[in-house]
Order: C-alpha cells, then sequence, then structure tokens
C-alpha cells in the first residue's frame, strides 16, 4: 500500500467536484457547469451537493472519511477487535492495535487528507448555495445538509486529532500558505464550527421521511448534536436533542437486531435505511462500482488460509474480551460476531462432528484449520448469496451500506443524560428498551450500567476508543486489558508528518509524539 501525499489547505481547498445523483448510484463528474448552473437551478444544486455525499464513499487504504481505515482506527485502538488478518499484514492497523503508532502512520495521513478534501467539497458547495438566487428555503435545506456533513467531518477530526486547522471558508488562491490555513485551531474553536453547523442543519432540515433516502434530516443534526453535547457534558443540551429525536415519531428499535445489519428486511423487519436508521451511508450497485466505500465489508470478512473462495482480508477482528462482555441469552452476541467453529476429529463412522460455520444466508465458512482467525465482524457482511449482486468479481466493491447513527445510541444517550441528572427512573426506561430488544431485562439506570451497554450495543460502530475516552476511563480500561496505553499522549493520535512537512512545521505536535 502505497501513502499518497496530499496537502490540507489550498490543494484540497481549490478541488474539483464531481457528483452524483439523487440516488446516490450514478456518480458522473460535473465540475464549473454544475457550479454555474447551481447559482440559478436548484435541480444543478441538488447534483452540486450530491457530490459532497459522495465524500462518504472515501475508503479503502486511500483517502478516508467514515470508511474502513476509519472504521479500524477507533475499532482497533479500543479492546473491542484487534488488528487480525495474517500476522505479518497490515503493520500499520498493528501499530494502532499496539499504541506504537508515530507520526507517519498512513492510517492517520489518509483519514486526514480525506477529511479535509471532503471539507474542501462541502465549503465550495456553501460557498456557491450561499450566491443562489432560488427560493430561499430550498437553499437553506441544501446549506443544512452540506453542513451537517461539514460538522459530522470535524466531529471525527477532533476526537482524532484535537484541534486541527479551521477551514471553513474557500481560500483565495492569492493567499498562498496563509497562517490561517495552516495553523492548528484549539479544540473549542472547532466545536464551535461543529456546533453551528450542526444547530443550522436541525433548524432548516427536514424530518425523515420528507426528503430523499439517504439525506441528512433534522433527526440526524439533532442527534449528532446530542453525541457533540454528550462529549462536552452539556446533560441539558444531550437531553434537549434526544428528547426531540425521540418525540420526533420518526424512529424506533427494529425487535430483530441482527435484522438491522442486512441489506432488506427480515420478516419486514431491518435492512437498509430502516425504522432505526437515523443517518447511514448509502451504497449500491452501478456499472462503475463506485456507490461503494470500498473494503469496507471485504476488508473486515473471513480470511482464508487456503483452499477456498473467502471473503476478506480479515482485518479488524472482535475480541475475545468482547465477546465475553455480552451477557448470557443476549441476542447481539451473534449478530454482532461471526464465530469460526474449531476443527474436530470426525465421529466414529466417519460423519464429521463439525461442518464448520453456517452463516445467516447459507454461506459455509470451514472449520478453524481453514481460516485465519477466530471470530469477524458480521455486522460488515455482506452476502454473496442474497444481497445485491456486483457488476465485477472485485470483491473490495461490495454495496454494504455502513450505520452511522441509530436510534438505540439516541435512547443511550438520554438514558446516560437523565443518569447524571440525576433521573434514574427515566435513565433506566429507556436503557430498558434497549436491553429488552437484545432479550434481556430491566438494570438500574445508572451510568456504569449505560456505559456497558453502549458498548455492546454499539460494538464495531466507530465509537468504543472514542467513548472510553470521552468517559475518561480509556486507560484503565485498555490497560486492563494489556495495552499500553499513556495518559496524557493515547487520547489523541499524532497529527500525521506528512502533513506537518507540507505546512513547513507550521502544524504543532500531539503531546508524547
Amino acid at each position: 500500500m502505497r501513502m499518497q501525499r496530499y496537502s490540507i489547505l489550498i490543494t484540497a481547498a481549490l478541488i474539483t467536484l464531481s457528483g452524483c445523483s439523487k440516488d446516490f448510484l450514478d456518480i458522473n463528474p460535473q465540475g464549473q457547469l454544475v457550479e454555474e448552473q447551481a447559482l440559478i437551478d436548484p435541480n444543478a444544486a441538488e447534483q452540486l451537493v450530491g457530490g459532497v455525499y459522495n465524500t462518504l464513499y472515501f475508503g479503502g487504504f486511500g483517502n478516508t472519511t467514515v470508511g474502513f481505515l476509519f472504521q479500524c482506527l477507533n475499532d482497533i485502538a479500543s479492546d473491542d477487535t484487534e488488528k487480525g488478518s495474517s500476522p505479518s499484514d497490515f503493520a500499520a492497523g498493528g501499530e494502532i492495535d499496539n499504541f506504537t503508532v508515530t507520526p507517519n502512520n498512513f492510517i492517520l495521513n489518509n483519514i486526514w487528507a480525506g477529511h479535509y478534501t471532503a471539507i474542501a467539497r462541502v465549503n465550495r458547495a456553501i460557498d456557491i448555495l450561499s450566491q443562489s438566487t432560488f427560493e430561499q428555503s430550498v437553499k437553506n435545506r441544501l446549506l443544512g445538509e452540506v453542513r451537517f456533513l461539514r460538522g459530522l467531518y470535524y466531529f471525527n477530526l477532533v476526537r482524532t486529532f484535537g484541534g486541527v486547522p479551521k477551514l471553513i471558508r474557500v481560500p483565495d488562491p492569492s493567499e498562498g500558505n496563509s497562517d490561517e490555513f495552516q495553523t492548528r485551531a484549539t479544540q473549542e474553536e472547532i466545536y464551535q464550527v461543529i456546533l453551528e453547523d450542526l444547530q443550522f442543519a436541525a433548524d432548516n432540515l427536514p424530518l425523515k421521511g420528507a426528503t430523499v433516502v439517504g439525506r441528512a434530516t433534522k433527526g440526524a443534526a439533532q442527534s449528532y448534536l446530542a453525541k457533540v453535547y454528550m462529549y462536552r457534558k452539556d446533560w441539558p443540551k444531550v437531553l434537549e436533542n434526544t428528547t426531540a429525536v425521540i418525540n420526533s415519531g420518526s424512529y424506533d428499535l427494529v425487535q430483530d437486531y441482527a435484522a438491522i445489519f442486512r441489506e432488506n428486511p427480515v420478516n419486514n423487519e431491518g435492512g437498509n435505511n430502516n425504522i432505526e436508521s437515523i443517518f447511514e451511508v448509502q451504497t449500491g450497485v452501478n456499472l462503475g462500482e463506485n456507490a461503494v466505500s470500498e473494503l469496507y465489508s471485504n476488508g473486515q470478512g473471513p480470511r482464508s488460509r487456503g483452499g477456498w473462495n473467502d471473503l476478506g482480508f480479515g482485518i479488524n477482528t472482535p475480541t475475545a474480551d468482547l465477546a465475553n462482555a455480552y451477557e448470557p441469552n443476549d441476542e447481539r452476541r451473534a449478530a454482532s460476531i461471526i464465530f469460526i467453529n474449531p476443527t474436530v476429529v470426525p465421529r466414529a463412522g466417519g460423519d464429521p462432528a463439525n461442518v464448520g460455520t453456517l452463516l445467516w444466508d447459507g454461506f459455509r465458512i470451514p472449520t478453524q484449520d481453514s481460516v485465519e482467525n477466530e471470530r469477524y465482524n458480521y455486522k460488515a457482511y455482506h452476502s454473496p448469496l442474497r444481497e445485491s449482486p456486483q457488476v465485477s468479481n472485485n470483491k473490495d466493491k461490495k454495496p454494504k451500506n455502513i450505520r452511522l447513527m441509530r436510534y438505540a445510541d439516541v435512547l443511550l444517550m438520554y438514558a446516560e443524560a437523565q443518569a447524571n441528572l440525576g433521573n434514574g427512573g427515566e435513565a433506566q426506561a429507556k436503557l430498558t428498551m434497549v436491553r429488552n430488544r437484545a432479550g434481556l431485562d430491566a438494570a438500574a439506570g445508572t451510568v456504569d450500567n449505560i456505559w456497558r451497554e453502549r458498548r455492546v450495543e454499539l460494538a464495531m460502530e466507530q465509537d468504543r476508543f472514542f467513548d472510553l475516552v470521552r468517559q475518561g476511563r480509556a486507560g484503565t480500561v485498555l490497560r486492563s486489558k494489556g495495552k499500553p496505553f499513556v495518559d496524557g499522549k493515547h487520547e489523541l493520535f499524532p497529527v500525521p508528518q506528512a502533513q506537518r512537512d507540507l505546512s513547513g512545521g507550521r502544524l504543532t505536535q500531539n503531546p508524547g509524539y
């Protein structure tokens, strides 16, 4: 894997837009003509905004926003997963796993570059939409959509790196390498951008069902506002925003937990964009196979030791610690983790005692002697038998939607806010809703219980490491699991050296790196 080097600033900010149609599947270059038309034509403006949504697809081993590398960073750094794959593969992931990561780790550079390339597209779209002459409510909705994405991207960046450059406008080429764009803003300044963007989105976006599937909604903006306020421990604001989502009537829990992560409904439940979905990355099948987040499914799929047509690279594999974190009879365990059955000696008479692991669709994975790892991420699985086929045989292009925000997360944020505000009964009520869906009895609405529930409910959904850090217990928890976490250092990742070099050394490094 060769790491590409990108400037975060003027080069990214002036990047040419490419767009997609409303269904996110027909992705064509558009550029200057669409930009000019978007000043007067709301249909062209929709295409312009579609080009910003395309940044959600950034993935694979290249520039990434919410795709494979970002998933690996959060999961592998936590106690939910380990690097996986074969011992010699994906050394950069091993550095994350073992907290030996350096500023030269390509994962960090590609996450940084991917997010700033995406933010540059947002800023260009905002610049054009702000000058447009069509109806104001349409303009505000479109602005709300792209500002929602910018808020999401900066939220990822500030949790990963701390203070980062504040790029919220399109630079003029005459500005060159301005200090404004080549130095780090404070975390507080970045959080202010995030809150302003998400609040504008919440004020101007429609409810779920009143816009194209996959577009940002009022509920999505309010849910992310709640999460940002949770990181800032502003519990009244968490309660305000989660209450709004709950009272909207737009969402509910899918009672079959496993069905949440399927492409198609199971017994009229679940599937893509189900009743529990608040925001997810839309994927699908098109001729170019570019309406996907590359490697998201295949990168985490079961890996062969040879002799069978495997499902992936085997990266980001669930830990035994995560498997043991589920209570007896918790239905989420089997729905979240693919357990590879061990190799056994045939019974007397020659019948095999174990024929391998059968997945929900009937796909058979051989026994452990033919499989690299013991466990895999079931939530990332895309069925080769019963879900959308691919145009080519490139398994890296599997069209797997990425669930970024679910109603269960909102219920648990509401519960945590109520627990911190002294309302244990209300906290227990929402916690019990989540537990009952998993087949479990009620539990007291304490913060500790809610934190435990967050882990098993949201396992391998880009949440656990950042959750531990914001709870102030990352060091305690991860050291107890054998990870050499250093307090005051490993809460943040290093600023990529490639980006520091491009800034002429003006980007400062995080402590300890």
